[in-house]
């Protein structure tokens, strides 16, 4: 958290957050009862309250049935909306849960239920409540993975789901902020202990914050960088596309997708990593690939294409990777959906 910013936030310096979305028909606010979300709905409602026409507001709030204390975290919050006039909803994740990955696990159940409630209600855009520290902690896990400029990147304010818009319109907030001005409204919040359970990755990131903002590391210095590398890869993208239709027109005749193969050996590895991520993404059947799999991929393309010759229909290289089979000859690399694997 950053420490050093305890200003509560005003009317007015909150009517920028939501501005962009005053058009829209109806806004879900993801509260779980926790500060950074009982602030985004406070915001939200006040935001709201001064304009004659605008969205709907309907707060939901996720019971993932892994603490006793969530079912009255939900009526806290079911309390504070009825006073804010906003429509309020509890939905609940059930079933079995899983031994290990819980907290991936039970994001992908939270945006799945947000996203069943945004439809019922006719919204587009489910809005949540990640702050500035939320950014420079994701940055930090990224940067533990040896995420790619697009990983460091981290959280955009806006961003496509399952249809649906996610709106992070507090991005740029520190989490001190947010505390202050429900502390001045008077207004309660729910204190979430695995918040600080080192068992898990987030919060032992979380409590090295200190130690390295001393070294200027920081939660505003590492959120810059995110925006920088997010600046970055969109210059990059911009490139890629580019070189997709260089390389379409290269390869105008080709009856499978792919790319000519001494075009695509000319440009630079970055975009050539780009352009088999979109490729094998594009027909693969078992999701996403993994970059680091793909550099792996690259390199044995350009291995394999260094000794194969320049001319013939010989496979120099055939690989499966993501449900995507590629395939290098001497003068092509194509990308087709991989066979089903054989049942054993």
């Amino acid at each position: 958290m950053i420490e050093n910013d305890v200003s509560p936030i005003s009317a007015t310096e909150a009517k920028p957050f939501f501005a962009d979305w005053k058009a829209a028909r109806a806004l879900v606010l993801a509260v779980s009862g926790g500060p950074d979300s009982m602030a985004l709905m406070w915001l939200a409602a006040r935001w709201r309250r001064a304009m004659t026409h605008g969205p709907d507001l309907i707060a939901v709030t996720v019971d993932h049935g892994l603490r006793r204390e969530a079912a009255g975290e939900a009526r806290n919050v079911k309390r504070l909306a009825k006073s804010l006039g906003i429509s309020h909803r509890t939905v609940r994740w059930t079933g079995k849960k899983p031994a290990t990955g819980l907290p991936a696990a039970a994001r992908a159940a939270r945006y799945a239920l947000l996203f069943r409630a945004a439809r019922s209600h006719g919204a587009s855009h489910v809005l949540t409540a990640h702050t500035l520290d939320d950014q420079a902690e994701t940055v930090l896990m990224r940067i533990s993975r040896g995420s790619g400029i697009a990983g460091l990147s981290a959280m955009a304010r806006e961003t496509m789901r399952d249809g649906f818009i996610l709106v992070r319109p507090l991005l740029h907030v520190p989490k001190s902020r947010l505390i202050a001005t429900l502390d001045k409204a008077g207004i309660g919040y729910a204190e979430d202990p695995t918040n600080r359970d080192v068992g898990f990755t987030r919060p032992r990131l979380r409590a090295l914050m200190p130690a390295l903002a001393k070294e200027g590391c920081d939660a505003r210095n590492l959120a810059r960088l995110a925006s920088r590398l997010a600046r970055a890869n969109a210059a990059l993208e911009l490139l890629v596309d580019g070189a997709e239709r260089y390389l379409a027109l290269q390869d105008r005749t080709a009856r499978r997708p792919g790319f000519q193969a001494r075009a695509f050996a000319s440009l630079a590895p970055e975009i050539k990593v780009r352009l088999l991520l979109r490729a094998i993404d594009r027909v693969g059947c078992e999701g996403p690939a993994e970059l680091g799999k793909v550099e792996t991929l690259l390199l044995a393309l350009d291995r394999a294409a260094a000794g194969g010759g320049v001319h013939g229909r010989r496979i120099l290289l055939r690989r499966t990777l993501a449900g995507a089979l590629v395939t290098l000859t001497a003068e092509r690399i194509s990308v087709e959906r991989a066979p089903p694997r054989r049942a054993r």
